[in-house]
């Protein structure tokens, strides 16, 4: 309580982006479980509602009951539901967008070097052999900076 080592309780980086994603994972598996329980209530209720109470009986698109057409558009949506959270996202998760972003960064570096080697191709520096003559050159009445021996006032 008193002591003079304060333990934080930090988390480095690493851990919190573990944790927040194991925490996405949780979420969506729990909505698509919470789907699947209403998908099978709602079901049964449109099924109750047809046969036993008789609502639309006489409704036939294609010549099935009605509710068998909505029990297999709910099916549909469900399976997409389905598929999304636990195949795609395993194959497709942060591993996988890590080696894309990996992927594409190395794209770009390059293409910038690419690039960087058709500029100095196109638009060569000068020689520094070439800058060294000029700078060589006596300049008229110039004062050079690099030698301090020389007299400002002379």
């Amino acid at each position: 309580m008193f002591s003079k080592k304060k333990n934080p309780a930090s988390v480095d980086y690493e851990q919190r982006e573990l944790y927040e994603n194991a925490r996405k994972r949780a979420a969506q598996k729990k909505r698509l479980f919470q789907h699947f329980v209403i998908f099978l209530i709602g079901a049964v209720f449109l099924i109750v509602l047809n046969v036993v109470i008789g609502y639309q009986e006489d409704f036939k698109p294609l010549g099935y009951n009605w509710f068998v057409w909505a029990v297999l558009l709910w099916t549909l949506l469900f399976l997409i539901h389905f598929f999304n959270t636990l195949i795609v996202n395993s194959l497709m998760g942060k591993d996988w967008e890590a080696k894309q972003v990996a992927k594409l960064v190395k794209k770009q570096k390059e293409r910038i070097a690419e690039l960087k080697m058709q500029v100095e191709k196109d638009y060569p520096l000068p020689r520094r052999e070439t800058a060294r003559r000029n700078e060589e050159l006596p300049s008229s009445g110039n004062i050079k900076p690099e030698n301090p021996d020389y007299p400002i006032n002379s």
